[in-house]
């Protein structure tokens, strides 16, 4: 008992093929169309951005660093770390030399080279602890504001990286007062 006349009559028009459907419910994209030019221009400029602001940053200037490096109580335990020498930062070659002796089958050479491992290991833990409480001691007297939180982790592992590889690069050479 259904009537067809009335079914049809209420739409008006015929169901529109599903390609058809489709193409209408197509939003253009939210970026406009660029040339292969714009692209190239575009990854050109952001590579340049890229490149000035590392080049800041490895130049020490405040504005280009995370905000992990900012502030002056940083940029004072960056520079003390910087002006001496520590045992941390010549660690990765002693343990290569470390390394290099394990290979020889000679057990006292091999047990000297796990002994001098051991040795460097624990002499830059010490080390490490002697300079997070300096630094500490220096950060409460030279800015009394600023909070001493994680500032002697900081730079005990500023210490421990090898000079040439540290970021920001060193501002000041070893045993310079600044």
């Amino acid at each position: 008992m259904s009537n067809t006349s009335d079914a049809s009559s209420k739409k008006g028009r015929p169901t529109p093929k599903r390609k058809e459907a489709q193409s209408k419910r197509i939003v253009s994209s939210l970026a406009p169309a660029s040339t292969k030019e714009e692209k190239k221009r575009a990854r050109e400029q952001s590579r340049a951005s890229r490149n000035a602001s590392r080049a800041a940053y490895l130049r020490g200037e405040e504005s280009a660093m995370p905000l992990r490096d900012r502030g002056p109580a940083r940029r004072y335990v960056r520079n003390l770390v910087d002006a001496r020498r520590s045992i941390g930062e010549y660690f990765l070659p002693i343990i290569f030399v470390v390394l290099l002796l394990s290979v020889f089958p000679v057990p006292a050479l091999q047990y000297g080279a796990i002994a001098l491992m051991y040795a460097v290991l624990l002499t830059a833990a010490i080390d490490g602890v002697f300079l997070s409480r300096k630094i500490k001691k220096e950060i409460r007297s030279r800015f009394p504001d600023s909070p001493t939180k994680g500032l002697g982790l900081y730079g005990w592992l500023r210490s421990t990286q090898m000079r040439r590889l540290r970021t920001p690069h060193p501002q000041v050479k070893p045993g310079e007062s600044f």
